[in-house]
């Protein structure tokens, strides 16, 4: 059956993809803290970043720094990096996957009820704007 985000990486369920290379994969958020919210993971399922070889987390973590980057010089924004690793840390889908939320203004992310929504068509705005 597969997660959420498996289901994403073979192609079952669509997503906004913003970055994909032969391991990893990034897309827009459904229910961004900040416009632009973006989750990367590895293409192979790991529940959390302790079960990765640390080899396969650097790589994770190179793809994050180029993200992070990238969002901070076209967004002109900060970048707030999040990881859950574990149900009890709040790891809501049972795969790795780094959390990118471009910050624009002093406010709490650990508010769940905190979304955003998108105006009709703006997410594939900044899907386009966000792709490498």
């Amino acid at each position: 059956m597969g997660t959420i985000f498996e289901k994403i990486v073979a192609r079952e369920i669509p997503a906004d993809i913003i970055y994909e290379d032969a391991k990893h994969l990034a897309f827009l958020d459904i229910a961004p803290l900040e416009k632009g919210h973006t989750l990367i993971i590895p293409k192979k399922a790991y529940l959390t970043v302790m079960e990765m070889p640390e080899t396969d987390f650097c790589e994770l973590m190179v793809v994050v720094h180029k993200l992070a980057k990238h969002f901070e010089k076209t967004l002109h924004c900060g970048i707030n990096i999040l990881n859950n690793s574990g149900e009890i840390a709040g790891q809501e889908v049972p795969h790795v996957h780094i959390h990118l939320v471009p910050r624009r203004e002093e406010k709490s992310i650990y508010n769940k009820k905190a979304h955003v929504n998108y105006l009709p068509n703006e997410m594939e705005i900044y899907k386009n704007k966000l792709k490498l």
